[in-house]
């Protein structure tokens, strides 16, 4: 039997016992050295031959693991993400973070269905770019690649992407697996979490993605409890296999991901990634006894399985679909989306018809889509936050200079009556630590990795400064991957947008929403502290320990249990009109909780809100969050119209984890609460177990 004969058997009877069946069938059919294959990366070649064609060293093309040519086992094809199709020259969409914003897991889905295509345009059958690790706090440098600070919104953002590449025949494999929120000491960093915290924290999301049926994961390069990720049987077998029947297969990250063949295989590592290094050893290992030929099937027999559930789905799309109009018309309507309004005094936006307009500041003519590292999407255009404005107002009405030298931002800004200052982070600020080896002990400028402060650069407050005093309409266009620290200069600017990384698109989008073509309904997917040590503690290079607990509480739960009063709250987003929430009610029903509300739209123009709804237990026995975000839905609400809003609470996810027997409890009694922001809402009842 081949696998082309295996899967035409599983179309035919698809049950899960007929697939364990065929699989072990094509176990058995395979040599020794053919179970080595499968299990081992092979992008030298591919990588070589990139660099020396077009001096691009990552993921050109997809990045082949295993296969068995004899049998007709097809490879993995690897393509990385999330903020769009790594391979050739892809759509660029905005970074994760900003698709967070939208709170809208139905958008991501669309996202999905391109970055499919896209994917499968290109020649991939794998994507790596589900990236659903919780930003602790905003210092670390790879915020922009997930969805933000809460489990449940990080667990609906992912399995919508995870369901749509899957749909769609792509292999989808959720990151990094686990508690991976530090950058510049990814190789190093012990995170230390209780088995709670490990559970009702760090872990929720990824297991939502399994249940969604994503049938692959990727190990993170950090120690959690005192063990690499990659030879971690508590993470990869104890939990992922037989806790969560988790029955794909998993890689290594890439290079440094494992460090002992055997113990990573024994803890179900099944493929390194990208290249053969430690699992070169296999066949020695074998020969020593460290591992079994058992261990191969069982590591073999998953990848099959995987590949069967998910491959025959697969379309082969023409190339012509990258970088079409579909696509980045959606890139563009995702940006606009996401865009997060955070103030606007004096109704200063939208930009009125025929305005003169200064676009200044070290982003307003630069492209700036984020990263540089594994994630970065190579678009051969972007438009820039001046061309956008451009193109809207047209040429003769937009000024630009790009720089920090407050004379010529003010000369630029001569005869208008708006300035958009351009301000935040780029990728030498934050992303990817690129020189990080594993033993670096001082982080060179300029270098990517975690972010040495919350604030912006002093250039930018300092342009910031200067301009507020030329009796213009100011308003500042923040891009950067999470949270800033803006109290000090806030009150200075008569508007404030976040548009994050915003894609290839993204200069047209920023125009769209200043202009009120869009309305933003952006909500923050974290919370903005007013001070710095608000924020759990974090590790920098340099820290002789590399140690760090990952406490229980983070973001707006520390917040509210703290007692601590946050700049912008979790959820927050102010919109160009102005809604009312009422008529709360909850109502428990078998296995979920109905939650309705109304929404009136009491001001001048269409918009959308996010209905939020958090849970609060009663229990007051155990300590528990003060509340949790367990559900969301965005919502379209014209001028003058009122709509009834349902969301529907599964009720398993209001669970909490009891450690002394390992199982999942209800507490007596709960009260449900809605609203636009964690820190405005208001009771729709109480329901009891």
């Amino acid at each position: 039997m081949n696998y082309i004969q295996a899967v035409k058997q599983y179309k035919k009877t698809p049950t899960e016992e007929k697939l364990l069946e065929l699989s072990e069938e094509l176990v058995k059919e395979m040599t020794l050295k053919e179970k080595i294959k499968m299990l081992r990366g092979r992008a030298m070649g591919i990588t070589v031959k990139n660099f020396l064609k077009n001096g691009r060293f990552y993921n050109a093309e997809p990045y082949p693991a295993g296969g068995c040519d004899r049998l007709y086992i097809p490879p993995v094809l690897f393509t990385d993400g999330p903020r769009g199709i790594v391979l050739r020259k892809s759509t660029c969409f905005p970074v994760s973070m900003l698709r967070g914003a939208t709170f809208d897991d139905e958008l991501e889905y669309r996202v999905g269905e391109v970055f499919a295509r896209e994917a499968s345009a290109g020649g991939a059958n794998y994507f790596a770019g589900i990236c659903i690790n919780l930003l602790r706090n905003p210092m670390w440098g790879r915020a922009q690649e997930t969805y933000g600070e809460d489990p449940f919104l990080l667990g609906k953002m992912g399995v919508a992407l995870t369901k749509s590449m899957q749909d769609r025949g792509i292999i989808a494999c959720p990151k990094h697996y686990a508690l991976n929120s530090i950058e510049d000491l990814r190789f190093s960093v012990d995170a230390k979490a209780d088995e709670r915290t490990l559970h009702e924290v760090y872990l929720p999301h990824f297991k939502k993605c399994i249940d969604a049926g994503a049938m692959s994961i990727m190990g993170a390069y950090n120690k959690v409890n005192g063990t690499y990720c990659c030879e971690n049987k508590e993470l990869l077998t104890d939990i992922l296999r037989n806790k969560w029947h988790f029955d794909g297969f998993t890689i290594s990250d890439f290079f440094f991901g494992i460090y002992d063949a055997s113990r990573s295989l024994k803890a179900g590592l099944d493929i390194e990634m990208p290249y053969t290094f430690r699992y070169s050893l296999l066949g020695h290992k074998l020969k020593k006894g460290e591992i079994s030929e058992k261990d191969l099937d069982v590591a073999v027999g998953r990848i099959i399985r995987a590949m069967m559930r998910v491959l025959p789905k697969y379309k082969k799309e023409p190339e012509n679909v990258i970088l079409s109009k579909e696509h980045t018309s959606l890139a563009r309507e995702v940006a606009g989306k996401g865009t997060v309004l955070l103030k606007n005094n004096n109704s200063v936006l939208p930009i009125k018809e025929n305005a003169k307009i200064a676009v200044v500041g070290r982003y307003a003519n630069k492209r700036n889509t984020g990263d540089h590292g594994s994630s970065n999407v190579f678009s051969p255009y972007t438009v820039t936050a001046y061309e956008g404005m451009k193109n809207r107002f047209g040429e003769e009405n937009v000024s630009v200079y790009n720089g920090c030298d407050t004379e010529k931002a003010s000369q630029a800004a001569a005869g208008c009556e708006y300035i958009v200052v351009c301000v935040g982070s780029d990728w030498l600020q934050e992303g990817e630590f690129l020189v990080n080896m594993g033993n670096v002990k001082q982080k060179p400028k300029g270098s990517g990795g975690d972010r040495v402060d919350l604030r912006i650069p002093e250039e930018d407050v300092k342009l910031i400064t200067e301009l507020s005093k030329l009796n213009k309409k100011l308003i500042v266009n923040i891009m950067g991957g999470s949270a800033y620290v803006i109290k000090e200069w806030i009150d200075l600017a008569d508007s404030v947008v976040m548009s994050f990384y915003s894609g290839i698109e993204g200069g047209n989008a920023l125009a769209d929403v200043l202009s009120g073509d869009v309305n933003p309904g952006g909500k923050l997917p974290f919370t903005i502290a007013e001070k710095d040590d608000d924020y759990p503690t974090f590790l920098h290079i340099g820290s002789e320990n590399k140690e760090i607990d990952y406490g229980y509480y983070h973001g707006y739960t520390l917040f509210d249990k703290e007692n601590i009063k946050p700049h912008f709250a979790f959820g927050y987003g102010l919109s160009y009109t102005d809604f009312e929430i009422s008529n709360a009610e909850c109502r428990l029903n078998e296995n979920e909780i109905s939650v309705t509300a109304e929404i009136e739209n009491i001001g001048q123009s269409d918009g959308d809100e996010v209905l939020q709804v958090y849970v609060s237990s009663k229990n007051q026995e155990t300590d528990r969050p003060v509340k949790l975000l367990k559900g969301f839905k965005r919502v379209s609400v014209n001028k003058g119209e009122k709509v009834t809003a349902e969301v529907k609470v599964e009720t398993e996810d209001i669970r909490f984890y009891n450690p002394e027997n390992g199982e999942w409890i209800f507490d007596k009694e709960y009260e449900i609460f809605v609203g636009n922001s964690s820190d405005n809402i208001t009771s729709a009842g109480k329901i009891t177990f």
